[in-house]
């Protein structure tokens, strides 16, 4: 199946069934039925069994899915049973969070480089990886095959720096910069917008709180 017939959300669902099932399996757990998935993740299990249905017949009627299988599928699905090599561009306090964050990964997935444009950083040590000048991106990305890139600049470079990733051969990209990158319709973004996300939350809380509480302390 082309995987432009598979909705976003679908994708964006099997990494959170993975990291479950991932769980399961550490706790030596061997089927998982789609209600149990459901329960636990707050999904409608209709809904699991149709996004998993999209790739092929996993489960087994009046047993469910087999933990240690469905992970080997899913891994394939997200391609991550290769390895992916990702460069991450911003080697300020989030690019250092995730790359530290990345020393901890025990996956196929990683970044394995590291840039900035600003040359007091350059130079530097994150881990294991050494905080290299945009002048050798280019390079870096034909050498390691990386393709997929990671933006954590400020919103007035993040443009140039999405320009210069798809120039050097980017297929995708995530973005933490506050700001909406234009790239070709073959590369793919991913935005993810701490801001946004948060002031959004806002919106759910409940009105009268603060007056309140400050009837209860009258």
């Amino acid at each position: 199946m082309k995987s432009d017939k598979i909705s976003e959300a679908v994708v964006r669902r099997l990494p959170v069934y993975l990291r479950f099932l991932n769980d399961l399996h550490k706790r030596e757990i061997a089927t998982v039925s789609s209600q149990e998935l459901g329960q636990k993740l707050d999904l409608n299990p209709a809904q699991i069994r149709k996004d998993l249905a999209y790739f092929g017949d996993f489960g087994r009627k009046g047993i469910g899915y087999d933990v240690t299988y469905l992970i080997e599928k899913i891994r394939h699905i997200l391609k991550l049973d290769q390895q992916i090599n990702v460069a991450l561009v911003g080697a300020g306090n989030l690019g250092h969070a995730l790359s530290n964050y990345n020393a901890y990964l025990k996956d196929t997935m990683k970044i394995t480089a590291i840039f900035d444009s600003y040359m007091p950083k350059v130079g530097q040590k994150i881990n294991s990886l050494t905080v290299q000048p945009m002048d050798e991106l280019g390079r870096t990305i034909r050498e390691q095959g990386i393709r997929i890139g990671i933006i954590t600049v400020p919103a007035f470079e993040a443009q140039n720096v999405a320009d210069i990733l798809v120039d050097s051969g980017i297929e995708a990209i995530l973005n933490f910069a506050p700001v909406i990158l234009k790239t070709p319709p073959y590369v793919r973004i991913h935005a993810a917008d701490f801001t946004t996300d948060l002031q959004s939350l806002a919106y759910y809380l409940q009105d009268g709180r603060e007056e309140e509480s400050e009837h209860e302390e009258q």
